[in-house]
């Protein structure tokens, strides 16, 4: 099904970008946690996306992606009251959220950030306390901080070069809150893999459940081409159908880093073929 852009918002210059759909349909079911797939035109690649936001009475959805490569690129020509080819969607599990006061931390990384958006805001409507916790390398490369400032009971934030916030890593700040708060209920990471791997790390000597979201290589969405399996507890899961998220500290992130890396040089070749270029 097409889906129309009301809005289009760059984020951050040449890198993220922010689009608001009109898609009634897969507003009204989504959840937090959940993921589209699109495709810009009829032949294009099909690129999974984690829903950032939705709004069932607007019928509209957030996605925000980082340009990386060859579609992402041709998606980020679209504009204003352009239509992608076809969205499908909402995919995968939502995230399992309970109702409850008890403390909840989000950590979100980079783009990761606004997935992240989306399930903090489900924890805070299920009446828990949320504490977010972002990063990236620097101030200009924050996401969603004022988004999440409505909802949060407190907002951590680390950056690397110290420009804003502390100075350090999502696992510094989310290692001193750990420390002072005893009573977490779960630690929820969205964002880059290195990131997640660390936070589950982190975690896994305080005996706090955390939870992940994963990237992975995904082709249909729907559990049949099986390229986005991951190894989850010593078994095979796939993503997009039994995820995307899982237990940070049973997931095989070697294996995972693995599988991501296989086709970056494709990616580059056919990124740099198609005489895409950042800004």
């Amino acid at each position: 099904m097409a889906a129309r852009i009301i809005r289009k918002e760059v984020l951050i210059p040449g890198q993220t970008t922010k689009l608001v759909l009109d898609a009634p349909h897969v507003a009204a079911k989504a959840k937090p946690g959940n993921f589209v797939i699109l495709r810009v035109h009829g032949k294009g690649e099909r690129v999974p996306l984690t829903i950032a936001d939705a709004d069932p009475q607007q019928g509209t959805i957030t996605l925000v992606y980082l340009v990386l490569g060859k579609s992402t690129w041709l998606l980020n020509q679209l504009e204003e009251g352009q239509e992608l080819n076809d969205l499908c969607g909402p995919l995968g599990r939502p995230t399992h959220i309970e109702p409850g006061p008890e403390p909840v931390v989000c950590v979100g990384g980079g783009t990761g950030i606004a997935a992240m958006h989306h399930i903090a805001k489900g924890f805070s409507r299920a009446g828990h306390e949320v504490i977010s916790v972002i990063g990236a390398r620097a101030k200009d490369l924050l996401l969603f901080e004022n988004e999440l400032r409505t909802f949060s009971h407190d907002v951590m934030v680390a950056t690397n070069d110290g420009s804003h916030g502390i100075k350090g890593f999502v696992t510094d700040a989310l290692r001193d809150y750990l420390d002072a708060h005893k009573d977490v209920a779960e630690v929820v990471a969205v964002g880059p893999v290195p990131m997640m791997e660390a936070v589950a790390n982190l975690t896994r000597p305080y005996g706090v459940k955390t939870t992940v979201s994963l990237n992975s290589i995904m082709i249909d969405g729907i559990g049949m081409c099986g390229a986005c399996r991951v190894n989850v507890g010593g078994k095979i899961q796939f993503a997009c159908v039994d995820g995307p998220e899982f237990d940070g500290h049973q997931v095989d992130f070697v294996e995972l880093r693995e599988r991501l890396s296989a086709y970056k040089p494709h990616e580059l070749k056919s990124y740099q073929e198609c005489g895409c270029s950042h800004g």
